[in-house]
């Protein structure tokens, strides 16, 4: 009973699946984050790679890491979050872990990720 209590109180927090973008561990994306700053509002980036998601349902989360200034940033989002306005899948890279935590490690170019072709790049070529 306590369950199904939970479970209904916590699908009326969840995004509708027409809003969220799938995205996948080793994607490159943006996160349009809103930001209030006094009364105003305003949309701001933050590009990067998905290393982990983690949780379900309302309590999802995914972490996404870039480097600025030759430093290593990560913040973790929660994917039903009202703040994030919208994601942009950039690129898809090939993986083979559910977690990148290895590219803590990584600079230059053994930071890379393998491009994933999409089915439509390969029926252009004739």
């Amino acid at each position: 009973m306590s369950q199904q209590i939970l479970a209904s109180v916590e699908k009326s927090s969840l995004k509708p699946a027409d809003q969220i973008q799938k995205f996948e561990i080793g994607d490159t994306v943006d996160i349009h984050t809103k930001i209030l700053e006094g009364e105003k509002e305003r949309i701001q980036v933050f590009s990067g790679i998905v290393i982990a998601r983690s949780g379900s349902g309302s309590k999802e989360m995914f972490t996404v890491r870039r480097i600025v200034a030759g430093e290593g940033v990560e913040r973790k989002f929660p994917l039903h979050s009202p703040r994030i306005a919208k994601i942009d899948v950039k690129r898809s890279a090939v993986v083979r872990r559910a977690k990148l935590y290895y590219m803590r490690e990584r600079s230059g170019k053994s930071a890379r990720l393998r491009e994933r072709r999409s089915e439509q790049a390969g029926t252009d070529k004739k």
